[in-house]
């Protein structure tokens, strides 16, 4: 089940239901449950840019700042209780001993005063050093089990990252390609929220066996709202 409700600011905001739990999906790629109080982030890989460097990849260093920009806007609005980052919160193991002290300064004034929760992932399966928060495989709150990878078959209230989804529609002979939430109302998985990366479309064969495709919905981020998309307009590439 999916709708749209107006916050008090009149903005418009998209919920699902995944498992009995009811799920804001903001166009900014966070989800929170307001139930528990929770929002829940994935893959924000901080310090990309200095591990790309490091490998003499040079690009631009504000990936990091512009990441926790974004999470400290959204952490503002909805004042969460508890924090999950869904794996992959660090580009690399030695991604938190690389933070500029400004950051590691900016990331602690956001957990305080919070439960902060960092899912071990595939690039960060190791605590982050430095960093205060607890490190799990994964943590179950109601009927929700958060965790990095999703499994390979269907696990309901499963919220998982990882996949980094998208989708792709034609609409008028123009073709849109965006970020998206993927649940099929069983599980979520939840888009890459970090500046520096990339996305996999969800008619990827990676996805295969992981959803009921006839319940399947892409919640496609737009600027100031997210749209939910059916499996039928779904377009691959």
């Amino acid at each position: 089940m999916t709708k749209t409700a107006a916050t008090p600011t009149g903005e418009l905001t998209t919920m699902a239901v995944v498992a009995g739990e009811t799920i804001v999906l903001d166009p900014r790629g966070a989800m929170f449950v307001p139930e528990h109080d929770l929002l829940a982030v994935s893959d924000l890989h901080l310090e990309k840019g200095s591990s790309l460097a490091r490998r003499g990849m040079l690009v631009p260093p504000y990936d990091t700042a512009a990441t926790l920009a974004r999470l400290a806007a959204i952490i503002a609005q909805y004042r969460p209780r508890i924090v999950v980052s869904l794996g992959d919160s660090f580009h690399d193991g030695g991604g938190s001993a690389r933070l500029p002290d400004a950051y590691r300064s900016d990331l602690s004034g956001l957990m305080a005063g919070r439960d902060w929760f960092w899912v071990a992932g595939n690039h960060d399966p190791e605590p982050p050093e430095g960093v205060a928060g607890h490190t799990v495989r994964e943590i179950a709150v109601g009927s929700l089990v958060f965790r990095h990878e999703p499994s390979p078959k269907p696990v309901p209230g499963e919220v998982a990252g990882h996949l980094h989804p998208c989708a792709r529609i034609v609409q008028r002979g123009r073709s849109v390609r965006r970020r998206c939430f993927a649940s099929d109302g069983s599980r979520v998985i939840l888009p890459a929220f970090g500046a520096y990366t990339g996305s996999l479309n969800v008619l990827d064969r990676a996805y295969r066996g992981l959803f009921e495709w006839e319940r399947f919905f892409a919640y496609m981020l737009g600027n100031d709202r997210t749209f939910p998309i059916a499996r039928s307009l779904l377009r691959p590439g």
